[in-house]
């Protein structure tokens, strides 16, 4: 900011006084080393630290712009590295990555926020949901033009690319056995824990490894941008599929649940499904997350029937799809920047950008 000068004061009418005050000065070492700081801090994960330093950083800020220098004159930031901040408070998100506390994690994106850096950030938390509650699987078909069957996940290897892999394993298998090369005694153990994956962890360890396959691996990306852009707009969010909310949060530590936390919730769940229908036509992944669903319901009290519970899921899975179909720009921008390796900042930053630029 540039500094602020008062009006020369006249002592007569052929001299005055210029005040003396240096236009420019020198970076402070301290300074400097601060942001150096706030970089390991970023990079060793310490969300604690960084925040910290933000909030501090800018503390010291609003004194210098409102405190009178020795000259009596109303100074802007005097170590001259207030340039520095504007861009760099963004990375404070890369430390949020595998953060325990979540309160610090929601604080450090109310920082930004109230920093004006996220103006989008859950615009739509309390948005209005019109329409029917009762989602049966024809009304689904009537707004989606998709059976419900396309909207739920399916087992690994009886679909899609995941299909093709197993057929490809199969065939090299054979093969192997037919150049007298016996890997049937491996098969069976692969096969056993493949099926202690499926059971105790949802096919995820398969998942990972069909990543390393381009198509597959699109197909889980743009799966996680459906969660992300939809935590964003209902939810303070992580990285991946780690979502938190305060309100939820206290609801959950009070022993209720009110019905538009469990809403919210389940829409961020379902939300990598739509995605995945709303690209493909139809969705393959999202079986952690309907077994995540499952849990919620059996642990509310009393637990959804499985009529309702049905239905609920019919009903999020619609809800995240028209919100995806709405933002499909952002949904894009969002996959590109994962699809590119951007660091959290970075893909949050691409995101407000889409968001803006279309209103």
């Amino acid at each position: 900011m540039a500094s602020l000068y008062t009006l020369p004061q006249f002592h007569s009418p052929t001299h005055f006084s210029k005040p003396k005050t240096k236009l420019k000065k020198p970076i402070k070492i301290k300074s400097l080393k601060g942001w150096k700081e706030y970089d390991e801090a970023v990079k060793k994960k310490d969300l604690a630290r960084a925040l910290k330093f933000l909030k501090t950083t800018q503390t010291q800020q609003q004194a210098q712009q409102t405190q009178p220098s020795s000259s009596g004159l109303y100074m802007g930031n005097e170590d001259g590295l207030s340039f520095l901040g504007t861009g760099r408070d963004w990375e404070v998100l890369d430390a949020c990555l595998n953060a325990d506390d979540m309160k610090l994690v929601g604080n450090a994106y109310k920082f930004l926020q109230d920093r004006g850096f996220l103006p989008s950030f859950g615009i739509t938390r309390n948005i209005v949901l019109e329409g029917s509650r009762d989602i049966t699987p024809t009304a689904l078909k009537s707004s989606t033009g998709l059976e419900a069957s396309k909207l739920s996940p399916k087992k690994w290897g009886l679909s899609g690319s995941s299909s093709a892999v197993l057929v490809a394993f199969l065939g090299g298998t054979s093969y192997l056995i037919s150049q007298g090369i016996d890997i049937r005694p491996n098969i069976a153990a692969v096969l056993g824990l493949a099926f202690l994956d499926s059971i105790l962890l949802g096919g995820s360890c398969l998942a990972q490894i069909s990543s390393y396959w381009p198509p597959y691996r699109r197909r889980i990306l743009v799966h996680e941008a459906g969660h992300l852009l939809t935590g964003k707009y209902f939810t303070s969010n992580q990285a991946g599929t780690q979502f938190w909310d305060e309100k939820l949060e206290n609801e959950l530590a009070d022993g209720r649940l009110s019905s538009a936390s469990f809403d919210r919730y389940c829409m961020v769940l379902f939300a990598g499904i739509a995605a995945e229908a709303l690209v493909y036509g139809e969705a393959e992944g999202g079986e952690n997350d309907e077994n995540l669903f499952r849990s919620i319901c059996l642990l509310l009290q009393p637990p959804l029937p499985i009529a309702q519970m049905s239905n609920q899921a019919r009903w999020a899975v619609l809800q995240s799809y028209n919100l995806l179909k709405w933002h499909r720009h952002v949904h894009l921008a969002a996959f590109k920047a994962l699809e590119s390796g951007d660091s959290l900042s970075a893909v949050i930053r691409k995101i407000e950008e889409a968001i803006l630029e279309n209103r």
